[in-house]
């Protein structure tokens, strides 16, 4: 297997770019498709603007902030995605729709390109078995937001090859992030433990037992939490939080996993958290105000 210099992502939104935004800083090429050149342009705008950040706080130079930004290039057709020698697909947390892009990318692509799945939940060995290379299909799980997070899960299907296995962590190495590695089981570790946790604070919530400011308040301060979970649910977004709920439910038939009714009503009320600007906060005002 080639030397991994030009990395492709399928995905310009939150974690397509910052995905693009450390490997660019690594020293690699990055490549960055989405399903329109608009969304393209705002994503690399994106990055631009949090690479300014971060030079204004002195945690970037401006000489590598430019050079950093001179290696991103935008995709606009799958086609341009032929050159990477690793492709990284950054979409929703949907396998539907995951398993459309792999089918319109994988003849694309070069036959020796490793493709990998940010993916937070969704079985590995499943979505391989949707590509034409599933021992060179890996998970690289990046934690949101990703220019700050330093952890990434790696986790393998059972048809990984360990040269696949072996370039990725080469890869992620290279961006100074800490690598854990995570058995194919739903949700993998981090949302194994962390998303249960957040559903059991809206059960909280919608039980009764705390308004949204006592059971935030409570967790920062009770258990030195940085953030609230239900502050932090609206960060992730509660489709996402649903969603890898959903999957755990579905994948290890525990109801122990069953998503909270009021998770279920907020995002069939389109309230997401931050990016509809409502969730378990009103996001449209100078300051949040809880919503309940």
């Amino acid at each position: 297997m080639s030397k991994i210099e030009t990395i492709g992502i399928v995905g310009a939104g939150q974690m397509g770019g910052g995905i693009a935004h450390v490997s660019a800083l690594g020293g690699y090429k990055v490549l960055i498709h989405d399903i329109s050149a608009d969304r393209i342009e705002k994503g690399i705008a994106t990055i631009s603007g949090n690479m300014a950040r971060q030079v204004g706080s002195g945690k970037l130079e401006e000489k590598a902030r430019n050079e950093a930004m001179a290696r991103i290039s935008a995709a606009p057709a799958m086609a341009d995605l032929a050159a990477a020698d690793l492709v990284i697909e950054a979409a929703t947390e949907d396998e539907t729709v995951k398993r459309k892009i792999y089918a319109q990318l994988c003849p694309q692509l070069n036959p020796e390109a490793i493709l990998a799945t940010n993916t937070s939940s969704i079985s590995i060995t499943r979505l391989a078995a949707q590509t034409d290379r599933p021992e060179r299909f890996i998970g690289i799980h990046f934690m949101n937001p990703v220019p700050v997070m330093k952890l990434v899960e790696l986790v393998r299907g059972i048809a990984t090859e360990d040269q696949t296995f072996e370039a990725a962590k080469t890869y992620v190495n290279h961006l100074d992030k800490t690598i854990t590695v995570s058995e194919d089981f739903p949700a993998f570790i981090v949302n194994r433990i962390l998303l249960p946790m957040i559903n059991e604070a809206i059960y909280t919530l919608y039980e009764g037992v705390g308004t949204v400011d006592a059971i935030d308040t409570a967790m920062r301060l009770g258990a030195n939490h940085p953030m609230g979970p239900l502050q932090l649910a609206d960060f992730i977004g509660l489709d996402t939080c649903l969603s890898i709920m959903q999957v755990l439910h579905e994948g290890l038939s525990d109801s122990k996993y069953r998503p909270c009714p009021l998770l279920v009503k907020y995002v069939e009320a389109g309230w997401l958290g931050r990016k509809t600007s409502r969730g378990f906060y009103d996001y449209r005002g100078d300051h949040p105000v809880p919503t309940r």
